[in-house]
């Protein structure tokens, strides 16, 4: 029995999509899914469906693509907390654990102690405060566009009925710390959010400046205040292993299909947070 993860699998493209068909049968093996799945409710029907019958335990959170709405499609789509919550229902209906259930505990020991942990899937957003100190909040997207374009939530991502996505992602925040406060000091966690929990995290050559729409600084300490021996994240297309604080922080997205190697199949990706 292990605990497997993986972000960012991008159904809208075919190639992901037929790849994710393809995937093995892991039997009793529990799969993370860290955001970006799909911008369309059906293709997260889709993999709920499949990847339901290749796990024995599936746990989602939501990334900025989920929440998507294209205006020109329809003007009665979900939008904001609307979509959120259809996502939530959609994942509940195949059984799987969101940000809005109780957190789950891991049924087995660590390997190399006898603490118990809690996975705990969140939602938080971002509030642009992974800029510099020297750009002001309404200066931000001009000061991006000084060397790339913005960042594609400015249009499909309507925070409703916040007034900002800085609102949503405060209360997102407020709400997830009262719930992460209730886990017994005597667990430990894996932390699972789609966007990074710290900006030192992120490492964007060709997008330098699309920092702000990575995370909030609200998020930084986290990993100790709540005592994570993984912290698990998505959102940057750039797997890797980090160590801060003797805590491990893992990106785990498989990305567009030019990000990865489809004759590896996903299963090669897939990154495992627990070993069996």
């Amino acid at each position: 029995m292990q605990l497997l993860a993986i972000s960012d699998l991008h159904l809208s493209q075919t190639s992901n999509k037929d790849a994710l068909i393809k995937m093995a049968d892991h039997r009793d093996d529990w799969l993370i899914i860290g955001g970006d799945t799909s911008e369309k409710p059906e293709l997260h029907e889709f993999a709920f469906k499949e990847l339901s019958k290749r796990f024995a335990r599936l746990i989602w959170v939501p990334g900025n693509h989920d929440l998507w709405t294209f205006v020109s499609k329809s003007k009665y789509a979900k939008r904001g907390v609307e979509k959120y919550n259809l996502l939530v229902e959609i994942a509940r209906s195949f059984g799987v654990i969101t940000p809005e259930d109780p957190f789950l505990e891991w049924p087995e020991k660590s390997n190399n102690d006898t603490e118990s942990l809690f996975i705990a899937p969140l939602f938080l957003l971002y509030d642009y405060s992974f800029r510099p100190k020297s750009v002001d909040r309404k200066n931000v997207k001009n000061w991006v566009r000084e060397v790339h374009a913005e960042c594609s939530d400015e249009i499909l991502l309507d925070p409703k009925p916040y007034k900002s996505r800085e609102e949503w992602c405060w209360e997102r925040c407020d709400t997830s710390i009262k719930k992460l406060s209730n886990i017994p000091d005597s667990y430990k966690t894996i932390l699972i959010n789609h966007w990074p929990l710290r900006l030192d995290l992120i490492n964007l050559p060709r997008v330098p400046r699309f920092t702000p729409w990575c995370g909030t600084e609200l998020t930084n300490d986290w990993h100790n205040k709540f005592r994570a021996n993984v912290v698990i994240s998505g959102h940057l297309h750039t797997r890797r292993t980090d160590f801060i604080d003797d805590c491990r922080f893992e990106e785990v997205s498989l990305g567009y299909r030019r990000q990865w190697n489809v004759n590896h199949g996903i299963d090669y990706y897939l990154r495992t947070i627990i070993a069996d």
